[in-house]
């Protein structure tokens, strides 16, 4: 066979349970839901497309929360995959401990889950050897790929590992110049959920849905074929919702309806809303114009999901404000901190939440 043709996955993190994300329980839960229909349909992609190898490079599940029914489930829908060889290496979140989930499923004839040294599996029919090292502990601090030999370069090499080719580390650190001189035909690399081709044949294909609001931009997988003579890969967005961190600026003059508008307007310039945001507010608004975030929510509601943070100012009018208070705690207070530095931020931040109490006392 002249080309295999392969899709190459990787941070799947099945069970993410976002803990420590700021989304409601009932989001967290959808979220979660969506990272399992994204990787089926992953495989649905290997079988509809007659995929020769499915490469999954590490962290196909959280070993914490995941059941082993879940890992049954899975194990059913890569048997449908049947013609697919399906190769997966153990990454930090789902390590080949003695605990492992991977050894309780009697995995389908067309799984290899490659072992914690170098190992490899070889497809004959295909010309093609696949090299890998799966995790067995929380931590590798030591640069293990060193190790690894090309046996036969006559065949098409592929090598999966998962870890970092920027920066040592303790999470598997990865020596570019050296796993170059490899001469690998193509290395599928896990671990980093941004994507991107390090060189031609040397790719992160990042996680396939984005977990966070660290993981901006499109999320997807690697596919296309591959042979001695070529290399004819592309990322493939996939993801069923992006993050996206935009920022909308306030004036004087606007109020809470404007305000409503131009947060719409600027979230469909960029996505849809199906997608989640995080806004944050900045400008300057009137002392008058109270930022009412149950209502800005209320009328945002047809967003899957939307965060705001307020890092806007009050123009609050001093001179006025003196002028019509200067028998009163709150013309004193204006006129003490008009002596100190009102370009500090701290010190203006200060002055702008002490008017903020006063007045508002004043109000009641």
């Amino acid at each position: 066979m002249s080309s295999i043709k392969i899709i190459h996955t990787a941070d799947i993190h099945l069970g993410m349970t976002f803990k420590n994300a700021s989304f409601s329980g009932e989001f967290s839960k959808k979220r979660r839901y969506e990272i399992k229909t994204t990787f089926m349909s992953i495989i649905d992609r290997a079988i509809s497309s007659k995929a020769d190898i499915l490469l999954i490079s590490g962290d196909m599940f959280e070993d914490e929360y995941t059941t082993i029914g879940e890992l049954k489930a899975l194990n059913h829908k890569f048997k449908q995959a049947e013609n697919t060889n399906i190769i997966i290496i153990a990454g930090n979140h789902d390590p080949l401990l003695k605990t492992s989930l991977y050894y309780a499923i009697d995995w389908a004839d067309n799984v290899k889950i490659l072992g914690s040294t170098i190992d490899k599996v070889e497809f004959k029919d295909l010309n093609t050897v696949i090299y890998g090292i799966s995790w067995d502990k929380k931590k590798i601090k030591e640069q293990l790929l060193y190790d690894v030999v090309v046996e036969d370069k006559d065949k098409i090499n592929i090598l999966m590992a998962h870890g970092d080719i920027y920066q040592k580390c303790d999470y598997l650190p990865i020596d570019k110049d050296n796993l170059l001189s490899k001469g690998f035909d193509y290395v599928a690399l896990g671990h980093i959920h941004k994507h991107d081709f390090v060189t031609p044949n040397i790719a992160y294909c990042g996680s396939p849905e984005p977990l966070d609001f660290g993981e901006l931009g499109e999320h997807g997988i690697i596919e296309g074929t591959l042979s001695k003579d070529a290399l004819n890969l592309s990322f493939v967005p996939i993801a069923q919702r992006q993050f996206f961190q935009l920022k909308v600026t306030m004036n004087e003059s606007m109020m809470m309806e404007e305000l409503i508008e131009t947060i719409k307007t600027t979230i469909l310039s960029i996505g849809t809303n199906q997608d989640m945001y995080r806004i944050t507010l900045e400008g300057m608004h009137d002392r008058d114009m109270v930022i009412d975030y149950d209502y800005l929510k209320h009328t945002l509601n047809d967003i899957a999901y939307i965060e705001l943070k307020d890092h806007t100012t009050t123009n609050y009018h001093l001179e006025a404000l003196k002028k019509d208070h200067q028998d009163s705690i709150i013309g004193k207070y204006i006129e003490y901190m008009e002596k100190e530095d009102l370009s500090n931020p701290v010190v203006h931040d200060a002055l702008n939440e002490g008017l903020r109490i006063l007045l508002s006392e004043k109000v009641k």
